[in-house]
């Protein structure tokens, strides 16, 4: 057999040196191969999965390929749901073709059965080698060690794709990293914001609490202010969001040490669940607020907390 060649590989992730710490799950990549007159196209596309799923799409007679084939799967992804197609062609030129003599035969006795029927002309002979299954293809045999070397170099070129899927999937990783650093960003920035707001809400409470005690009375008469103070005291431990904020501040930094971590693979799990301890982090802080400020930033980290978790998942 000829020896087969291969398309060169456009991206070698393990000779680079330099690893990407995410990778998103969605990516397409696709590699030829030929081998004498066989040709083949692999086409690996992969899309969001929580666990690794491969589902192989194989021409008839090359089941056997598909055991080595989810390994080599395995080897180099560890999640999404993985779609793979092998296409093959064989060139024209290497076609063989033979008579079906019995099918002709047959053929020949209705024609002359007919012939004492009808009074018709007798069918022409390209008539005949044009009906179904009177030519046939001859599928070429090949030895064990041909099929052998054939199903070895098909998995080799099955090989570069998953290479190029990979490196794909790390490009888009890179873009993702970026847009999750933003957003992370974004999140300490508001929890400063909130932190600052937060420490000024006893002398606005205490502000607040005046004017509605002024309005009430009647006469005039003041409130002592150890009163006063004893009521905004408690409204201030009702609503204070000291610890949410301290937590919101150690998920940011956990946030970013993931993001920097070289653990591609478990990263996007982690990821997921701090975004639903961020939320919950907010949500606490919205319920305890008081104040319209407070408030309102508690509602824009919400929002980007959601974007967050949309762009881990």
């Amino acid at each position: 057999m000829a020896r087969g060649v291969l398309h060169p590989k456009i991206y070698d992730t393990e000779a680079s040196g330099d690893l990407l710490t995410l990778a998103s799950m969605t990516g397409f990549a696709r590699a030829d191969a030929t081998l004498g007159p066989l040709s083949w196209t692999w086409e690996v596309k992969s899309v969001n999965g929580r666990a690794l799923d491969v589902r192989c799409r194989l021409p008839s007679g090359l089941e056997a390929l598909e055991l080595p084939a989810r390994q080599l799967v395995a080897a180099r992804l560890k999640r999404g749901n993985v779609n793979l197609a092998l296409q093959v062609s064989r060139a024209a030129s290497a076609t063989l073709y033979r008579l079906n003599r019995e099918l002709l035969h047959q053929l020949a006795g209705i024609v002359r059965e007919a012939e004492e029927i009808v009074d018709a002309a007798a069918p022409r002979i390209d008539g005949l080698l044009g009906l179904r299954g009177v030519i046939e293809v001859v599928e070429a045999e090949d030895s064990a060690s041909d099929r052998q070397a054939r199903d070895a170099l098909m998995l080799e070129s099955l090989g570069v794709a998953l290479d190029r899927l990979a490196a794909a999937r790390l490009e888009e990783g890179v873009r993702l990293g970026a847009v999750l650093e933003a957003q992370i960003a974004e999140m300490d920035r508001l929890t400063g914001q909130a932190a600052a707001a937060a420490a000024a809400r006893p002398e606005t409470l205490k502000a607040r609490l005046r004017e509605q005690i002024a309005a009430l009375m009647e006469a005039g008469a003041g409130l002592p202010e150890e009163r006063l103070a004893q009521e905004v005291a408690l409204l201030v431990t009702r609503g204070d969001v000291r610890e949410e904020l301290d937590r919101l501040r150690s998920h940011i930094a956990a946030g970013r040490e993931l993001l920097t971590a070289g653990d591609p693979a478990g990263a996007g799990r982690r990821l997921d669940f701090l975004s639903q301890e961020f939320n919950r982090e907010a949500n606490t802080l919205c319920s305890k607020s008081g104040d319209v400020e407070l408030t309102r930033i508690g509602l824009d980290l919400k929002l980007v907390i959601d974007r967050f978790r949309e762009q881990v998942q």
